[in-house]
């Protein structure tokens, strides 16, 4: 999946001509910080709600000093990549241009975050099993190795860093509700089981996560 296919019909970019004012406004439609100027098909900038707040909201933005200086992927971009540069940034939208540098469209947080929900791995009826371990022990071939040899198999995992630990949280999604034997197997290579989570927690738990994201964003 790239960015290209994650582009938003729904938002549209800014012009020079918006006031902060409208800025502001539209941004607040979509629960957006962030949204892309554009002159025809260039990318001029990326527009924060900070950068109207140090200007006059009354005004043209095309006027402003923009604090986000890398406004831009590539349409090409993995999904990956372009979660990573998100986050790097805590940009809530970003421009996708090809390889001419032409504007292709945007891609919201928001839309990252429906095509995970509607990945197959979350789709997927299964428990979550969350499992701390130190940095040197983790082997993803080994923990699948024990999930398999009970006849289930890892759908998604994702690895969380502790700070100042030599621990690590290992998340994975199986596909079984059913996992006590998983769970023993775990113990018996001495796992250290962090958190469960059954299939009717995991929708829950997921749009817990989404929302501390925004609210953490809106921060």
């Amino acid at each position: 999946m790239n960015a290209r296919a994650l582009i938003s019909t729904a938002v549209m970019p800014l012009k020079t001509s918006d006031t902060g004012d409208q800025a502001l406004q539209a941004m607040a439609d979509f629960h957006l910080r962030h949204l892309p100027i554009i002159n025809d098909e260039q990318v001029l900038g990326l527009l924060s709600e900070e950068d109207v707040y140090a200007n006059n909201a009354s005004e043209p933005i095309g006027s402003y000093a923009l604090s986000v200086n890398h406004p831009t992927v590539q349409e090409d971009a993995h999904v990956f990549e372009l979660m990573t540069y998100m986050a790097e940034y805590r940009l809530t939208s970003v421009a996708v241009i090809d390889a001419h540098g032409a504007y292709q469209g945007l891609v919201t947080m928001e839309d990252v975050m429906q095509y995970y929900a509607r990945s197959y791995a979350f789709q997927e009826p299964g428990s979550i099993v969350v499992l701390r371990l130190h940095k040197r022990d983790y082997s993803l071939v080994e923990l699948a190795h024990h999930v398999e040899a009970e006849g289930a198999v890892i759908l998604s995992s994702f690895v969380t860093d502790l700070p100042e630990s030599p621990q690590i949280l290992v998340t994975l999604k199986i596909n079984k509700t059913e996992i006590g034997p998983i769970l023993s197997a775990f113990e018996r290579h001495d796992y250290q089981l962090e958190a469960i989570h059954g299939p009717a927690s995991f929708e829950s738990d997921l749009k817990d996560r989404y929302d501390m994201l925004l609210h953490y964003l809106n921060m």
